[in-house]
């Protein structure tokens, strides 16, 4: 079977080392490809069609999350449908380029911008399976450009011949849509690492074992070795995504909060990039020896903070992008009480990320028959700031709900007021599951209730962020 050919990643956490490539690059060579890369990306998405971009990129992040899920089980039948469905990706992309981009898309276009976005991945399938052959990889580039091409095609005239629906939002809006999508599947790969202890799985950075990380192979991604370098692939593909939504902001002559939230976007994503490298090794180093190596608990946490603020970050610009915002401008009553309200539950939402952060990075995992142990000062704080936090947050999103006329106050508002009783909930059961468990190995349902509580918490945290800035737009001229 496919998934089980390509997917030896979840074999055992305690395989052994992969060795390391002869010639790591330093980090001079690393740097310079990363600038070459970034001029080539703005570049291409300058070129290429925006909403060709746009659902090229939603295609893929589509792809490589059910990719991701499926090499959990590899060889299993749910790993090998997910298997499918992560290819169907492009085809239902081509789908929406046919029946709702009014002619803005093309199906063959689609496919094409994904199978170059995936490059990046296909890279490392060559470089493992190629075996000294000096065809299978233009074979495998070729195949690949192809198929995607025809699956694009092929769902372009499925939509054309199906009813039109409602034509997709703006492409600026859209890619703004799918970048937050693929950041937040990025904190959910974040918090799995975390979950399983798997952070320290790969020693070196940016290199890979030694290997240039794009090129590591997908054969030696085992137990924990997996969900670490996953991650990284996972926030190249971040990177890509956000720099092409800011060029497209840019190019398409948006509004200037727009342009220059993305501007920012793209600036804290690289920042959070060079955290997540300072936390593995402490120190501007390509060195695998442990002498040069120092990992940081406190990087760690302002990683793991930051991931956050990031996701709040883009659900806010791709809000500036649309139609409803653009709209929403008039006065609302209670404006007064609404910026107080939404600014107090931003601010009790910061302290409570912080304080779960700290309990995540701090916490030092059961051994034997002892349980983990987590710093008093932040359980307690946390669970204090709980009941702080949910007050706060329920008011403030039932005072914008409450702001029928404005759409982009009520939705929010409503969405807050049902995710902060669901994180609640989530908290108690990854509470309970962590203070449970007994032994190094990490059961499945602790990982799914942290890294839940998790992602959840950064939805909550988006939503009132965008109700914060909303509310002082809505109310500009109180």
């Amino acid at each position: 079977m496919l998934v089980h050919a390509l997917a030896q990643a979840v074999e055992s956490a305690s395989a052994e080392a992969p060795a390391a490539h002869a010639s790591p690059l330093g980090l001079p060579a690393v740097l310079a490809l990363f600038v070459v890369g970034s001029l080539l990306v703005v570049a291409w998405s300058r070129w290429v069609r925006p909403m060709n971009l746009a659902l090229g990129y939603g295609a893929t992040v589509a792809m490589w999350t059910l990719s991701y899920v499926a090499m959990l089980q590899p060889g299993l039948a749910a790993g090998e449908l997910l298997f499918a469905g992560a290819l169907a990706c492009v085809f239902c992309a081509g789908v929406l380029a046919g029946r709702r981009s009014n002619g803005q898309a093309s199906g063959l276009s689609v496919g094409l911008v994904s199978a170059t976005i995936n490059l990046m991945v296909v890279g490392a399938f060559l470089r493992d399976e190629q075996g000294g052959s000096s065809i299978t990889a233009p074979i495998y580039v070729a195949g690949l450009f192809i198929a995607s091409g025809a699956l694009g095609a092929a769902g372009e005239w499925v939509g054309r011949r199906g009813a039109h629906g409602r034509p997709l939002p703006a492409p600026a809006t859209v890619l703004g849509v799918v970048a937050a999508a693929n950041i937040l599947v990025m904190i959910v790969l974040g918090g799995l690492v975390t979950s399983y202890e798997a952070g320290l799985a790969v020693p070196d950075w940016p290199n890979s074992f030694g290997h240039n990380m794009l090129l590591y192979p997908v054969a030696e991604m085992r137990g924990g070795i997996f969900y670490e370098h996953a991650h990284r692939l996972f926030g190249m593909l971040v990177g890509a995504t956000v720099l092409s939504y800011a060029t497209v902001t840019w190019s398409t002559r948006r509004a200037a909060e727009t342009r220059w939230t993305a501007v920012a976007l793209v600036s804290l994503v690289v920042v959070q990039g060079v955290l997540g490298g300072l936390r593995v090794t402490g120190a501007f180093t390509a060195s695998m020896d442990a002498g040069d190596l120092s990992p940081d608990t406190e990087t760690g946490i302002v990683h793991g903070m930051l991931g956050q603020a990031i996701f709040a970050l883009a659900v806010v610009s791709a809000a500036t992008t649309t139609d409803a915002w653009r709209r929403a401008a008039g006065v609302v009553p209670g404006a007064r009480w609404m910026r107080t309200l939404t600014l107090a539950a931003l601010a009790a939402l910061g302290v409570q990320l912080f304080l779960g952060t700290a309990m995540r990075h701090l916490q030092v995992p059961p051994t034997g028959e002892a349980g983990a142990r987590i710093p008093a000062w932040a359980l307690h704080g946390h669970i204090t700031m709980a009941l702080v936090a949910f007050l706060l947050v329920f008011i403030a999103g039932s005072r914008c709900r409450r702001a029928s006329t404005e759409r982009v106050l009520r939705v929010p508002g409503t969405g807050v007021m049902h995710a902060v009783g669901l994180q609640v909930l989530l908290g108690v059961a990854a509470l309970v599951a962590v203070l449970l468990r007994r032994g190094e190995s990490v059961p499945w349902w602790e990982a799914i209730s942290t890294t839940s509580h998790q992602a959840l918490g950064a939805i909550l945290l988006a939503l009132v962020a965008m109700l914060a800035v909303a509310a002082r737009r809505v109310t500009a001229t109180a």
